[in-house]
């Protein structure tokens, strides 16, 4: 009867799958808008040279916008490798107005919201628009996801994504596969269920006036979850988040397993704070762990297992169907393995602990604020 205890949950492991597999098929459905466009500041804060940080900038920068629109790139100081990459991409695209901003003023230990802050100071457009460094975004982005401003019920647009490896590197591959098959199936779910209340840090596009009036950006300089806390009080406002249909690149670059370990323990503790329940169900999302279990306890634990790998490969495939990728033997033979990390991560992001974000460490309380964790912690 012990391989029961494991053989339930596969199960409905496996029914989450094959739900979370039609909202992202419906998801991959919906078009994006494309008007009315908007004049929009792309805010850009930058840090680091990043793999691949030149492509995503000229993409940026390679808009496809009926309205006006300008990009402000950020780096902290002269020093920062960042700059020149900003420098060459602004000298590719000589026709879009944009600008470097160096600037070393810190307003909060969190100092990618730092710079949005000294951004939000020297940005001309009523519509602002927070895009990672990190993104490379498709030539209707900018319009796709400033358009359901023109609605005064919406207060916020956002936008999902999808992985790409920076690099061919085993581990760069990995961790794109954790949000292709892990974040962008379980998020549409949760966006469809009306359960998510999400709002993504990759893109952020709300109005001036609507960030004037949450306090700015510095109200948000000492939180490691920004994004959430952004949403959230734009909701508090009586004002709508919402999903734009379009799915930029997250480009990453993961060198090795401790990168990759240190960059999803950060997502899962911020999980975890944010929402500790949902945090506990999202264990139901990797069935072949008790899958597995299941079948090492008893011969009929194998039909369990089954059923979870055949739920999680038609996941997958649909998936890869949605982001338009080609069928691969040597891709899907990865997904085992990549369950297996992500139950693992999300296993470890049940403790407390620091979390490593830009080579510093850091400790967050209840609230999300953010402090520099001590020796030893």
């Amino acid at each position: 009867m012990l391989d029961l205890l494991f053989a339930i949950p596969a199960m409905a492991g496996a029914a989450a799958a094959l739900l979370a597999a039609r909202a992202t098929y419906r998801f991959g459905r919906t078009a994006p808008a494309a008007a009315p466009a908007l004049p929009a500041s792309i805010l850009k804060p930058l840090h680091g040279a990043e793999p691949g940080l030149d492509e995503n900038l000229l993409a940026t920068l390679g808009q496809a916008h009926a309205a006006p629109f300008e990009v402000l790139f950020a780096v902290p100081d002269a020093a920062d490798g960042a700059g020149p990459v900003a420098e060459a991409a602004m000298a590719g695209r000589p026709a879009i107005s944009a600008r470097l901003v160096r600037d070393s003023r810190l307003h909060g230990p969190n100092r990618k919201v730092s710079q949005l802050v000294n951004l939000e100071e020297v940005a001309r457009h009523p519509v602002l628009v927070v895009a990672d460094a990190d993104m490379r975004v498709p030539p209707h982005w900018l319009t796709a996801v400033t358009a359901p401003l023109a609605d005064p019920s919406v207060g916020l647009v956002t936008c999902l994504y999808q992985g790409e490896p920076a690099d061919p590197g085993f581990w760069s591959r990995l961790g794109a596969l954790g949000i292709d098959w892990q974040f962008l199936p379980n998020a549409c779910l949760g966006e469809q269920m009306g359960r998510a209340d999400g709002c993504y840090g990759a893109t952020m596009a709300l109005r001036a006036e609507t960030l004037e009036r949450i306090g700015g950006f510095r109200a948000l300089a000492g939180l490691l979850a920004d994004d959430h806390a952004l949403g959230a009080a734009v909701r508090r406002l009586g004002l709508r988040v919402v999903v734009a249909p379009v799915l930029p690149l997250h480009v990453q670059s993961e060198p090795s397993l401790r990168v990759l370990l240190a960059h999803e323990l950060r997502w899962a503790r911020t999980l975890r704070l944010l929402d500790p329940r949902g945090y506990l169900g999202m264990g139901l999302t990797y069935p072949l762990v008790p899958g597995l279990l299941a079948a090492l306890l008893a011969p009929r634990g194998l039909l369990a297992l089954a059923v979870a790998l055949a739920a999680r490969l038609s996941l997958a495939l649909t998936v890869d169907r949605v982001l338009g990728r080609p069928w691969r033997m040597g891709r899907l033979a990865l997904l085992p393995l990549r369950d297996l990390l992500s139950f693992a991560i999300w296993g470890l992001g049940l403790a407390r602990g620091a979390v490593t974000w830009q080579g510093q460490r850091y400790r967050m309380d209840r609230e999300g604020r953010m402090a520099e964790a001590r020796v030893g912690d």
